[in-house]
Parts: structure tokens; C-alpha cells; sequence
């Protein structure tokens, strides 16, 4: 049987998308997003902590997302993690963990050098693969049961 790799995550840019190709010519879009939450700590001082997350698309989805992302954007992004392995140029194996972007939705649109919202040929930016929904889904039932017996 096999588990769920599922992660959905909504954050904005740190920096403008890395569009590349691989040696074959394929289409390949990295972004770096950050994602914030707050909390407050035992001393009752409030504390935000950032995180950041390497997304990489392929094909359509890489350059349709270095054509209407930049640093700053809103996005939510859904897709699977996955670990892979190189060596660094001393030949020492090193590991990245990254999300496999399946599905990105733009939630504001790209600035222009004015500051002003860009729009592509007079239209938005299209949502790749299906839409996201407007809120992220409901748990399954029995982890809202879990979740309610840890409070």
C-alpha cells in the first residue's frame, strides 16, 4: 500500500523564478518560496518564523511561471517532496529536498517596472493544471478527530 506525498503550501517569491533547460531542452523553472507563521513562545513574546522552500517546475508549467512570477509574488503551489543526490565540485554527496511542483496557482498578478500589475496580452495569468480552490480543503475526518483529542 502506498502513502500519501502531498504538500500544499501558499507563500510569495524571495526572488525572481530561475528558468533553465536541461541538456535534452526540457523547460525547467525553480522558485524559492517563503512561508510565515507566528507564535508566541513560553515568555509570552511573539515570534515569527520564516520558511523557505525550493519548488521546481517542469515543462508548459516552468515557463509559464517565469513569464508571470516574480520576487514578491503570492502563489500556491501543490506537489509531491522528493530528495535527490549530487556531488559538489570537492566530490563530497550532497541532498535536496525540494517540492515537485504538480499544480501552481498565481494569487496576485506580476509588477511591471512601474509598479503597476503586468497583464500577458491583455488577459490574467492562467491557472496551471486545475485550479486550486480558493481555501485550502477540509481534513479528512478522522484527522480533525485527532486533532481535536491532542488540543
Amino acid at each position: 500500500m502506498s502513502s500519501p506525498n502531498k504538500v500544499m503550501i501558499i507563500g510569495r517569491l524571495g526572488r525572481d523564478p530561475e528558468m533553465r533547460s536541461t541538456q535534452a531542452g526540457k523547460p525547467v523553472c525553480s522558485l524559492n518560496v517563503a512561508t510565515d507563521e507566528g507564535y508566541t513562545n513560553d515568555r509570552g513574546e511573539k515570534v515569527d518564523k520564516t520558511e523557505w522552500h525550493k519548488v521546481v517546475f517542469w515543462d508548459r508549467q516552468a515557463e509559464t511561471c517565469s513569464q508571470y512570477l516574480a520576487k514578491g509574488s503570492l502563489v500556491f503551489v501543490e506537489g509531491r517532496l522528493s530528495t535527490r543526490k549530487y556531488q559538489d565540485q570537492q566530490g563530497q554527496d550532497r541532498y535536496v529536498t525540494e517540492i515537485q511542483g504538480q499544480r501552481v496557482q498565481f494569487l496576485d498578478r506580476k509588477a511591471d517596472g512601474d509598479g503597476q500589475q503586468a497583464r500577458h496580452r491583455g488577459g490574467t495569468p492562467p491557472t496551471m493544471k486545475t485550479s486550486a480552490p480558493p481555501s485550502l480543503p477540509k481534513p479528512p475526518a478522522s484527522m480533525t478527530c485527532l486533532f481535536r483529542q491532542n488540543q
